[in-house]
Order: C-alpha cells, then structure tokens, then sequence
C-alpha cells in the first residue's frame, strides 16, 4: 500500500510568537511537524505495517522544512520531497504544487493534517484533493483499510460519523487518531543518510504567483478584564445581568 503525506512545518505550539515590522519573527523559533500532520504520518506508518507498501512525505517551504522531513524520515517514512515554496504562496499556490509533483504517481491514500496551527484554515488538502480529483474525509479519528475502501470514523462537532470511501481517497487526520511513535536512534541516523528530491515551481510548471496577498500581519492586544462577584447567589445573578447588559452589552 502505497502512501503519500501532506506535511507542513509549523511553530512549535509551546513557542513565543513575536511580529515586528509586519512580519512574523521565526529566526529563533523552534519549528516542528505540525502536529496533526504527524497524526497522518504515524496513521500512514500503521498502515504500511499492516498492509506493506511504502511511504512518502511531501512538503512545500523553505530549506528549513528539511527539519521536518527528516524527523518523518526517522519516524518510518520511506521517501520525502520537499518543494521549494515561491515569496507570498498561499494555499491555492501549495495545492497547486503538491498536486502537480502528485499528477501520473500511484499513491493508494494521501494523508495530511486536519489543520495546520498556524493558520487554522484547514485548506490546503482539500484544494489537493480537488486538484487531484480525489474523494476526501476530513478529521479522521480512526481509518480502517480493507481491499479498495476505507472506513473512516470522522470527528463531527462533537459527535461521531462512519464514512466508507473508495480508494485512492485523500483523508485528514483528527487529533485522537493515534499517538505518534518518537524517532529511535537508529531511526535517526538512517534518517541523516537519506537524500531528500528538491523540485520547484519552475521544474513542476507551475505558475508561481498566489491568488491571494497578506497585506498586514499584526500581534492582537488583550484587554481582559476580571471582575469577582460576591453576594448571595440571587445578589450574584443579579449584578451579573447588570454587567453582560451594561457592560459587555450582549444582552
């Protein structure tokens, strides 16, 4: 079973995210896997276990991203490819080139992340599966493979839904769907030795210009203010309603 992975690398969610002059400052930022992207991976190394075959992890980023790979290397990945990303790209931009580097290869499932926590637009798969012209379920929880379908069990606001979907089929990993393995040493140092294929929009034909323009990034200021009621529970409830209609104004 041949898998591919659509992995992007993200801030560590525990890091100190600071703006200046319009731009977000990464220079000494921890960058890691995004981690509902190495749900999909660990999901793709599971199910190569089960039922052979072979794993590729693909991203769009700058040479920082060979971090990334590398990890999914030691994790169990077979293969990675990482596609240098062009000044402003955005999500049209990254499904066009993950797509394009996909078109005329045999892949019997595409995973990647539900979202990414960076961005949280949860965009980027599904433009590749519509490119691709693939079925797609997202937030998966659990994924059954059995001969030319897979049943997913998909997160839906809360509660549980069963999709079966035939494959090839791209399906977005949810947190809870597995608990990613860490790198054995080992692991790591056959990671070091692999080659890591670089392409770019030019090799790919692609058109390098996105669809979309960031015109202002800005670091929001919080005005949070507490405020402690005392009283009676009815005195409580009173002054509460006072607040949420005067103040807050939402009643």
């Amino acid at each position: 079973m041949d898998i591919l992975v659509l992995l992007k690398q993200t801030f560590d969610t525990e890091a100190k995210i600071a703006v200046k002059d319009g731009r977000v400052l990464d220079d000494d930022v921890t960058l890691v896997i995004n981690p509902y992207d190495e749900y999909a991976v660990e999901e793709a190394l599971k199910l190569r276990e089960a039922h052979g075959g072979a794993v590729t992890v693909l991203s769009v980023g700058t040479d920082r991203v060979e971090e990334a790979l590398r990890r999914a290397l030691a994790m169990g990945a077979d293969e990675a490819v990482l596609i240098g990303q062009p000044s402003g790209a955005d999500e049209f931009l990254v499904a066009q080139l993950l797509a394009a580097w996909a078109s005329g290869k045999r892949f019997d499932l595409v995973l990647a992340g539900n979202v990414s926590v960076d961005t949280g637009a949860g965009q980027t798969a599904l433009r590749f599966a519509e490119v691709a012209g693939l079925p797609h379920v997202a937030a998966a929880v659990k994924i059954e493979v059995t001969g030319g379908s897979a049943v997913v069990h998909r997160d839906a606001e809360g509660d549980t839904e069963v999709i079966e979907v035939a494959l090839p089929a791209l399906i977005t990993a949810q947190q809870g769907l597995n608990e990613p393995r860490y790198p054995s040493v080992p692991g790591i140092m056959k990671a070091k030795r692999k080659t890591i294929a670089r392409m770019d929009a030019a090799s790919l034909g692609v058109d390098p210009n996105a669809r979309t323009e960031v015109t202002s990034v800005y670091q929001a200021q919080q005005n949070r203010r507490n405020t402690i009621i005392k009283g009676t529970a009815a005195e409580q409830a009173h002054q509460l309603v006072g607040l949420l209609r005067g103040e807050a104004k939402v009643i």
